[in-house]
């Protein structure tokens, strides 16, 4: 796909609904009693990846009108696939996933594609072991494919190396089913829409600090919940409202969870102009709309406590610091290496093709802002947010630029180039 620079952006959107969210509306109302009703779903690859295991897990799932119903069935109503389960691209189905099956009284194998079998399971592995639970990678590797003999499980206290949703859900799921409370303990705080939901459900959580603690088998009852809009979504709109000359946009409805707002953060340090309107909570979560108006920005550093909140945004930020004036140092962000491409290499070598002053580190970038960029050939590596965040660069480079294997963006936003399109002042 090629795009051209854009003169002026205008106009207002909404963006889909935030995917952390919608794959833990499916996860949690499947191990619910009763019916939980979905509304503003992300109907992205990854989250219909979730839908399809519960579905082969016997949760009777329905797609109505753009609303999702699941027919929960308890937290032991599951029963085991006759195949292997396969999460497709998502790592958030594979790792959440797994803290469910282990507390099953039956054996499930995790499969996905290509990408999914490079990216590091044992994260996830050893806590689940912890517990008592017989996990093995089916090719000698804590990769995927893998086997979960799920069974009696004991609680723990576990220190997550990490500071990951992905792991901290996992660990919590299979505390619903342990025989003592679990917690979680983690270096920085991570996205807590896990904990806020489980809550919502029934469950029985204690925060403090970066710490969790869940008590085991709650009674979980179905819930109607209306999804924000993505904040990780927005984060392109947001960029391109600043970057692109005389552009304004109102993006609608967008979740701000302070676990989640870094972008904010992180652009209101560039000296972005957004404003934040009609604040308010939708299912328990905080949404608002947000005001973008063109911006000069400026440098910044992005690192520690602060990486968690924004970590799926660093792609764009890069970008978003290719045109501020100084320098910008992203550092304490190695997780990128193992997401869905090792995005570090992934906006380095795209940027540079862009002609950007930009230096790769071993946990993160040095960007020395300012230069004019121009038109290269992108190569995003089957990734969704490296073809949206290099689709913004096209907007503001001489030339604009080709995007490859632009179909890519379908994880996450199916309908991304058609609304950034749509705002093109004609």
């Amino acid at each position: 796909m090629i795009l051209k620079p854009a003169k002026s952006l205008k106009g207002e959107l909404t963006v889909p609904g935030d995917k952390s969210i919608s794959h833990r509306s499916v996860m949690f109302g499947a191990i619910a009693n009763g019916c939980t009703e979905v509304t503003h779903f992300l109907e992205g690859a990854d989250c219909l990846s979730t839908i399809s295991c519960f579905q082969n897990m016997g949760i009777s799932i329905e797609n109505t009108a753009g609303r999702i119903i699941i027919h929960g069935k308890g937290l032991h109503g599951l029963r085991r696939p006759d195949a292997a389960l396969d999460v497709g691209n998502s790592g958030t189905t594979a790792r959440l996933l797994s803290g469910i099956l282990a507390g099953q009284p039956f054996s499930t194998v995790l499969t996905g594609d290509a990408s999914i079998q490079k990216r590091p399971m044992g994260r996830i592995m050893k806590p689940l072991r912890e517990m008592g639970a017989d996990v093995q990678g089916l090719h000698g590797n804590d990769c995927a494919p893998f086997q979960i003999n799920g069974g009696s499980l004991h609680g723990i206290r576990y220190l997550s190396p990490v500071a990951s949703a992905q792991v901290k859900s996992c660990v919590l799921l299979a505390g619903l089913y342990a025989d003592s409370p679990t917690s979680v303990t983690e270096p920085a705080l991570s996205r807590n829409h896990t904990e806020l939901m489980l809550t919502s459900f029934g469950a029985d959580l204690a925060s403090r600090d970066t710490s969790v603690t869940i008590q085991p088998n709650p009674h979980l009852h179905g819930q109607a919940i209306d999804v924000p809009g993505d904040i990780s979504s927005a984060a392109y709109f947001i960029a391109a409202g600043l970057l692109v000359p005389n552009a304004q946009i109102l993006i609608r409805n967008v979740g701000i969870n302070p676990t989640r707002d870094g972008i904010l953060r992180a652009a209101q340090a560039m000296h972005a102009n957004i404003e934040k309107l009609n604040i308010h909570e939708t299912s328990g979560e905080p949404v608002c709309d947000l005001l973008v108006t063109s911006s000069s920005l400026c440098a910044t550093t992005i690192a520690g406590d602060l990486i968690p909140a924004l970590i799926d945004e660093i792609p764009i930020l890069a970008v978003m610091a290719a045109f501020a004036k100084g320098t910008t140092v992203i550092r304490d962000a190695a997780e990128l290496k193992v997401k869905e491409s090792d995005r570090i290499a992934s906006i380095v070598t795209n940027l540079k093709a862009m002609g950007a002053d930009i230096t790769a580190t071993e946990d993160g970038m040095v960007i020395h802002g300012g230069r004019t960029l121009h038109y290269a050939e992108i190569d995003p590596c089957m990734d969704h947010r490296i073809a949206m965040a290099f689709a913004v660069a096209a907007l503001c480079a001489q030339g604009g630029a080709k995007i490859r294997d632009a179909e890519c963006v379908t994880i996450s936003y199916p309908q991304f180039y058609r609304d950034l399109h749509a705002l093109v002042d004609k």
